[in-house]
């Protein structure tokens, strides 16, 4: 197993407290030398549901060797596994909670281990509260330092990972329904619609009875008006041309987004 110079870290530990922090002093310990990046740490608190999205949207700018170490965990302390999982596009280290169902569903999972081997832990009898020091960034700093995946723990299916159910897209001739999976911090809520499905087509997005108009950029539309575009993550978005999507239309992830497909002679 090749050795890593970069760890990633994602939370929703925020940055008004120490947690972060006393993560990298665990992996400085372990390993100085590696390269240590702040994906965010803003993730609302216990959202996995972002968390998945941006995890997912990060992974594929970085080399397939590097470790990235997630921790949103509303289940820590419980009887939820702590895993590791190599796949073709890198290693992650976090909880088996859903966390993980993004970057599964672009990339095939070649190993998965429960993490039970506590030599590769901060301790062996880690806080129940705090499985991100005690367990994760170390297990994650090990790894990129180039101890072997099969020694973390017992090995695991790849099909029996929790899975964060986003409700399935629907393509028809004229059609695709889909919904929204994340909202960023500008309001802008990103759909689970890929570009592919629209592309080269004229379209408009249908949400109850508004139909938004599409366009290429955010100043296509009149300041405050709608606009349906496809964003910088691939995906079909809808946002507020100097306004916030989220709160105008207060749509939350899950709710249900339709893109309409025309001809150019219908639009």
């Amino acid at each position: 197993m090749p050795k890593s110079t970069i760890l990633t870290l994602l939370s929703d530990f925020g940055l008004s407290d120490v947690y972060v922090g006393v993560m990298k002093g665990i992996i400085a310990q372990i390993n100085p030398q590696l390269m240590v990046i702040d994906l965010t740490h803003q993730i609302p608190p216990q959202d996995l549901a972002a968390g998945r999205f941006c995890l997912m949207s990060a992974c594929p700018y970085f080399p397939t060797e590097t470790v990235h170490v997630a921790v949103v965990d509303p289940g820590v302390g419980s009887r939820r596994r702590a895993i590791a999982l190599q796949l073709e596009s890198g290693f992650f280290v976090g909880p088996d909670n859903g966390l993980f169902s993004g970057v599964l569903s672009q990339s095939s999972a070649i190993a998965v281990v429960e993490l039970t081997n506590s030599q590769y832990w901060r301790s062996p009898t880690p806080s129940t509260t705090f499985h991100g020091r005690d367990i994760f960034a170390p297990v994650g700093a090990h790894l990129a330092s180039g101890v072997p995946l099969e020694k973390l723990g017992k090995l695991i299916a790849p099909d029996s990972l929790v899975q964060l159910e986003i409700p399935v897209r629907k393509v028809t001739q004229t059609t695709v329904t889909g919904c929204i999976q994340y909202s960023d911090r500008f309001g802008n809520l990103v759909t689970n619609i890929p570009a592919a499905d629209v592309a080269g087509k004229t379209w408009s997005v249908a949400i109850g009875d508004r139909l938004i108009p599409s366009g290429q950029t955010y100043s296509e539309s009149q300041v405050g008006s709608l606009i349906a575009l496809v964003g910088s993550h691939g995906w079909v978005e809808v946002a507020v041309h100097g306004g916030n999507a989220q709160s105008q239309l207060q749509l939350n992830w899950g709710a249900a987004v339709e893109v309409v497909l025309t001809t150019a002679e219908e639009y």
